[in-house]
């Protein structure tokens, strides 16, 4: 009878070693890809932050460019506002198909890797 208890918590020190193993293995999957995903946000909000200052400088150069065509520098200037703001109106009434579709494709595709998608497959 000793002997059986003796098995019984081995097994439940087997047992309690496999789950802390699981929720360690869970934590670890869990930590690398919020690492990648942090990383890839972080990679795209410098890029971001690097295009807007060449946007800046793009849209002053054009501004100045522009104001021999039109006559003087704060119509140049306006010319460009005008742009933007054209620009400004097609992306928010396009946002769900430009923006929320491919950011919720790219944060699914982050977060289930094809490793996950091979073990679903077996």
């Amino acid at each position: 009878m000793e002997k059986t208890f003796k098995k019984i918590e081995e097994l439940a020190a087997h047992v309690k070693e496999y789950v802390h193993n699981g929720i360690a293995a869970i934590k670890i999957s869990a930590a690398e890809k919020l690492s990648a995903l942090l990383a890839n946000i972080l990679a795209k909000a410098i890029l971001a932050l690097f295009f807007l200052f060449f946007l800046l400088f793009a849209s002053l150069a054009l501004a100045f460019a522009l104001k021999t065509y039109t006559g003087g520098i704060a119509s140049a200037f306006l010319l460009v506002a005008g742009i933007y703001l054209i620009l400004c109106i097609l992306v928010w009434s396009g946002r769900e198909k430009l923006l929320r579709q491919p950011i919720l494709q790219a944060l699914l595709a982050q977060l289930f890797t094809k490793e996950e998608k091979d073990e679903e497959d077996e």
